[in-house]
């Protein structure tokens, strides 16, 4: 394993890359007393909960080639972030545009069956019948009763993976599915499992692995705490036997359907790792962080620097 060349190629993914262009709607919007750049924003209320607001839009490829899956992505997207703030979801509402029908017949097809299987209603949207080409954006509101957020991983804290290893890799596509309908069952349970963790004060700050893989959700959370990790590549589960750079450069930029990145103190280990294990889900832990504002990989004794987020940050915060 070259892991100089693992690191150069997650560098280059496209889609991490493309979030440099988060930099520039922090700075051209006004800031408010809301804390920007989490996977919701989270609106305090009376009580001492949060009301967790989020909004997703899918890639126009996905709707072209596969609209029923569009809908269910956009459904899962919003879904994930709210349970990865440590809420839960209340009601989605929808942007969907389509020239045709029969379009707008698999999309909505796609998010009611997902919105179903979640447990979230749909409950109003919008409606854009001329376009030329298919659009969809989706919205989530939710509540907490004690957030898990972007800001608050802590030097030496441990970097923990929660997720599924009972899925398929997709690798054209480099999607980890490990929400089919066999899990349909604890589906819900599962996701639950994080408000849980955080109403115990078990976990205060985490992300869910989104497209960006562990490598990019992790550029972002130390970039939003001002820490720096150590990922350990060999300690993350991998459906492959045998990984080579070019699969372990895929996997650490692949989008999990339930996959999340959380900060604990390793204290705290065993008690937040309980049930997720009892119910035969993964729950590692991957890495530390560290004070210096670098993350790396390291892979049995070779680590190399992935990105100084103090002298090249990717979201510009």
């Amino acid at each position: 394993m070259n892991i100089v060349n693992v690191a150069e190629a997650v560098r280059a993914n496209p889609v991490i890359a493309a979030k440099s262009a988060i930099a520039l709607v922090h700075d051209s919007l006004p800031k408010s007393a809301i804390q920007n750049g989490d996977d919701c924003a989270a609106i305090p209320e009376a009580d001492g909960s949060w009301l967790l607001l989020a909004a997703e839009g899918i890639i126009p490829a996905l709707l072209k080639s596969d609209p029923e899956l569009a809908g269910r992505s956009a459904v899962l997207a919003n879904v994930n972030d709210i349970y990865a703030m440590g809420g839960r979801p209340l009601a989605l509402v929808d942007v969907v545009g389509t020239p045709d029908s029969e379009s707008l017949r698999l999309i909505l097809k796609g998010m009611r069956d997902n919105a179903a299987r979640f447990g979230v209603p749909i409950v109003g949207g919008h409606l854009q019948p001329y376009v030329q080409e298919s659009m969809l954006a989706m919205a989530i509101l939710g509540r907490a009763q004690k957030l898990i957020t972007s800001f608050d991983a802590k030097a030496y804290d441990i970097l923990v993976l929660v997720t599924n290893m009972d899925g398929l890799w997709l690798e054209k596509a480099n999607y980890y599915n490990c929400t089919q309908a066999k899990h349909d069952a604890n589906l819900i349970h599962n996701l639950e499992l994080l408000p849980h963790a955080a109403e115990k004060g078990l976990v205060k700050s985490g992300k869910d692995v989104s497209n960006a893989g562990i490598a990019g959700t992790l550029l972002m959370l130390c970039e939003c705490s001002k820490v720096g990790c150590i990922l350990e590549c060999d300690a993350i589960p991998s459906p492959k036997a045998e990984l080579t750079d070019e699969n372990l450069a895929k996997w650490l930029t692949a989008f999990f359907s339930y996959g999340f990145i959380l900060a604990l103190k390793e204290k705290d280990l065993a008690d937040f790792a309980k049930p997720f294990l009892d119910l035969g889900l993964i729950c590692t832990k991957i890495g530390k962080f560290i004070p210096e504002r670098k993350v790396f990989l390291k892979y049995a004794a070779s680590k190399t620097v992935l990105r100084d987020l103090e002298n090249d940050p990717l979201l510009g915060w």
